[in-house]
C-alpha cells in the first residue's frame, strides 16, 4: 500500500537510528517525580541500574539534570519479571519491542519537528552558550511543544502497536500526572516513570501487563491532547501527517491512530427473509449495511456522507416482541458477511445496562470507550444501544442515576457535538420499547426513525407462522403465496405511500388545518407552513427535527440499494478509488420530489407525536398514582391521630 500524497513517509532508517536511545530508556534511568506522588516502595528494591546502560540524551543542546531515584526505573526488568518463568515470554518480548518502537518513532517525529521549526538550531546555540536573549521565549515554547509531541506520539504508537496483544482484561489506572514539558527526553522519562508505577501496581500477570500499558497509553494521549489544545508553536506538527509504512501506523496531529481490528462476533445472525413485516426498517437497514461498505479507508470518508445521504444515527422503536433484536441480528450479519468478503475489519459493539457503574465517572468512561471503539476510522463499525430508555437517563429526572446521566451526556456529545465528525464508516442504532422515556434532546439526535412494528397483515402472520414452525411438519400452506408480501421493494413502496398523510391523530389534525388554509402542500412555502404548525402543536419539534427530516429526504434521493454483485465482487465497486465510487453513486441518485418531503415530514413528526402522547400518558398515570398515595397517606395519618 503506498503512502497517500498528503502523508510523508517516516523512513525505517529515521526510526532505527533512535533504537539505542529508546533501549536506554527501557534499560534504566533515574527519575525523581516532580508532579506525581510515588506509590508505596516495593518490598524488595531494585539493585540499582549499574548493570545496564544508563540513558544519555542524544538530543544536541540539551543537558538534563540527574533526578536520582534510589531504585531507578527499569522497565525491561519490570516486564520480564512478571510471572514465574525465569525466561522472558514471547508476549513480554512483544510488549518491549512495541515500547522500543514507539519510543523510537516519538524521537524520530520530534526530530523532524525540530528541523522544521528551527528548534535544532536553537539547541545548538544553547549548547554553545550563544542563545540570543530574544530567542529564549521561542526556545522554551518550542521545547514544550516538542515534549508534547514526543509524549503523544509515544502513547499513540504504543497503543497502536500493542493493540494486537489486547485481551478481554481491562485495568483502571487513573489520570496520568507526571506530565513534564521541559524537553522531550525528560518528558518521556516522566511518562515511563509513571508507567513503571502503574505496572508495579496492576501488572500481576501478562494479560494485565498489556492492559496496563494500553490503559496508560490512552490516558497519556488524552492528557497530552488536552494540554496541547492551548499550547503554542504546534502548527508544524498538527498541519503534517507521517506514516510508518512497515507498521501501517499514521501520525496525524493529536488524533489517535487505531489498528483496524475486527471484534469476534458471537451472535445468531438473521437473513432478511427471516424478518417479517417492518418493511421500511428492514429496507433501510439493508441499504445502510451496503452504504457502510462504500467507506474509503485511504480517504477516510464515505461518498454517501459527502453527498448527504448517510444515516449516522437512528432510533428503532416498537412494542416488545415486534422484532428489534431480529433487526439488529440481520443488520450485523449482513455487514459481517460483506466485510469478510472484502477483507475489511468489522467491529460490532452493544452498550448495555451492565456498563452503568456505581462509581462516579465510570459509566461515562464506559460510554466514551464504546463510542471510540465503534467510530474508529480504521474499521467498519456498528454500535447499538438496546433498551436505551433504561441506559440513558432524562436530564432533570430524579429517578435517573448519576451513571445514566453521564451516559446521556456522552452520547449527546458524540452523536451531534461540536467535535463530531461523520466519516461514514460507522452507524449507531438506539432501540427502545419506550422511546418516550428517552431524553428529548438525545432522541432528536437520531437522524432516522425505524418504526419496528412487527407483522401487520394477514399475509405477514401466515409468513411468520410458517417461518417459526420450521421444517419438522407436513402441514400444507394452503391458499397463500409464501413471502410474496415480504418482497421488499413492493412492500416499502406501499409503506412510504402510506405516509402521504399522518398516522397520529394529533398530527392529522394539524395536517388538515394547514391543508384547509393552503390547499395541497406542493411548495416549499406551504411545507414550511406545515412545519411551523407542527412546532406550534409540539414545541419539542425544533430546528434539529428539520435537519433530520432533510437528511432523511437526501437518503431517499439516494434511494438505491447497491447491487449484490458489488458486495460479492469487491473489484467492481468497493476497491475502486474514492472519486470513482463517488461518481458511480452520483449516477444512481434521483431528484427530490414533493412526495418524498411530505412523507418524511409525516414519518418523523408521527414518531414525535407518538412519543409525546405516550410520555404525557405516562406522566398522567404517575401523577394519578402519586395523588392516590398522598390521599391514602392522609387517611392513615388522620386515623393514627384519631
Amino acid at each position: 500500500m503506498s503512502t497517500p500524497a498528503d502523508q510523508m513517509e517516516l523512513r525505517e532508517a529515521d526510526i532505527v537510528k533512535h533504537y539505542e536511545a529508546a533501549l536506554g530508556l527501557l534499560d534504566g534511568f533515574d527519575h525523581t517525580p516532580r508532579v506525581a506522588k510515588p506509590g508505596a516502595a516495593p518490598a524488595e528494591k531494585s539493585s540499582g541500574i549499574g548493570t545496564r546502560r544508563r540513558f544519555r540524551s542524544t538530543t544536541p543542546g540539551m543537558v538534563t539534570r540527574s533526578t536520582a531515584r534510589p531504585e531507578g526505573v527499569r522497565l525491561i526488568e519490570r516486564i520480564e519479571g512478571v510471572g514465574e518463568d525465569a525466561l522472558p515470554t514471547a508476549l513480554q518480548a512483544g510488549v518491549l519491542q512495541g515500547l522500543r518502537q514507539a519510543l523510537a518513532i516519538a524521537f524520530a517525529v520530534s526530530e523532524q519537528f525540530a528541523e522544521r521549526t528551527g528548534l535544532d538550531a536553537l539547541k545548538r546555540d544553547n549548547l554553545a552558550g550563544g542563545l540570543a536573549a530574544g530567542k529564549k521565549t521561542e526556545f522554551s515554547e518550542l521545547l514544550a511543544a516538542e515534549a508534547l509531541i514526543a509524549l503523544h506520539v509515544f502513547g499513540n504508537a504504543a497503543a497502536f502497536l500493542l493493540a494486537a496483544h489486547a485481551s478481554e482484561v481491562a485495568v483502571e489506572i487513573g489520570e496520568v500526572e507526571e506530565l513534564l514539558t521541559d524537553n522531550a527526553p525528560l518528558a518521556l522519562q516522566g511518562a515511563l516513570w509513571e508507567l513503571d508505577q502503574d505496572l508495579e501496581k496492576h501488572a500481576s500477570d501478562e494479560a494485565r501487563t498489556v492492559a496496563t500499558v494500553l490503559a496508560f497509553a490512552e490516558q497519556l494521549m488524552e492528557k497530552v491532547a488536552l494540554r496541547a489544545s492551548t499550547a503554542p508553536r504546534l502548527e508544524a506538527f498538527t498541519a503534517s501527517n507521517w506514516k510508518v509504512e512497515a507498521d501501517e501506523f499514521s501520525v496525524s496531529g493529536f488524533t489517535p491512530a487505531r489498528r483496524g481490528k475486527s471484534a469476534s462476533l458471537v451472535m445468531s445472525f438473521k437473513m432478511p427473509n427471516e424478518v417479517v413485516g417492518n418493511h421500511i426498517a428492514k429496507y433501510q437497514a439493508m441499504k445502510l449495511s451496503k452504504m457502510l461498505m462504500a467507506y474509503d479507508f485511504e480517504r477516510r470518508l464515505n461518498p454517501f456522507a459527502e453527498l448527504g445521504g448517510f444515516i449516522f444515527t437512528f432510533m428503532g422503536d416498537g412494542k416488545p416482541g415486534t422484532g428489534k433484536t431480529t433487526l439488529i441480528q440481520m443488520m450485523a450479519g449482513l455487514i459481517d458477511g460483506y466485510c469478510k468478503n472484502a477483507d475489511y475489519p468489522f467491529r460490532y459493539q452493544n452498550f448495555s445496562i451492565d456498563q452503568i457503574d456505581s462509581y462516579q465517572g465510570k459509566s461515562g468512561q464506559n460510554a466514551k470507550a464504546f463510542i471510540d471503539n465503534v467510530m474508529d476510522p480504521s474499521v467498519i463499525g456498528f454500535g447499538t444501544v438496546d433498551d436505551i430508555d433504561q441506559i440513558a437517563g432524562k436530564r432533570g429526572d430524579r429517578q435517573s442515576s448519576a451513571g445514566q446521566q453521564e451516559v446521556t451526556a456522552v452520547l449527546m456529545e458524540a452523536f451531534s457535538g461540536a467535535g463530531t465528525v461523520v466519516r461514514g464508516n460507522c452507524t449507531f442504532g438506539m432501540f427502545s420499547n419506550y422511546p418516550e422515556n428517552v431524553d428529548d434532546a438525545l432522541r432528536q439526535r437520531a437522524g432516522a426513525r425505524f418504526l419496528v412494528d412487527g407483522p401487520q397483515t394477514r399475509e405477514d402472520y401466515i409468513d411468520i407462522l410458517h417461518l417459526l414452525l420450521g421444517k419438522n411438519h407436513d402441514i400444507p400452506v394452503g391458499e397463500h403465496d409464501l413471502f410474496a408480501a415480504q418482497e421488499i421493494k413492493k412492500a416499502v413502496s406501499a409503506s412510504f405511500e402510506s405516509h402521504g398523510k399522518p398516522h397520529e391523530d394529533g398530527l392529522l389534525k394539524v395536517w388538515r388545518d394547514v391543508e384547509e388554509k393552503t390547499g395541497r402542500l406542493d411548495t416549499i412555502a406551504k411545507m414550511g407552513a406545515y412545519l411551523s404548525a407542527i412546532k406550534e402543536a409540539d414545541d419539542r419539534f425544533t430546528g434539529r427535527a428539520i435537519k433530520n427530516i432533510t437528511d432523511a429526504v437526501k437518503v431517499r434521493a439516494l434511494d438505491v440499494e447497491l447491487p449484490d454483485e458489488w458486495m460479492e465482487d469487491p473489484e467492481i465497486f468497493l476497491f475502486k478509488p474514492y472519486d470513482d465510487k463517488l461518481g458511480m453513486i452520483r449516477e444512481m441518485t434521483v431528484p427530490i420530489t414533493v412526495d418524498m418531503v411530505i412523507q418524511e415530514i409525516n414519518r418523523y413528526a408521527d414518531s414525535e407525536f407518538r412519543y409525546a402522547d405516550k410520555s404525557d400518558e405516562v406522566a398522567i398515570e404517575n401523577a394519578v398514582r402519586d395523588m392516590g398515595r398522598m390521599e391514602e397517606a392522609k387517611r392513615r395519618y388522620l386515623e393514627s391521630k384519631g
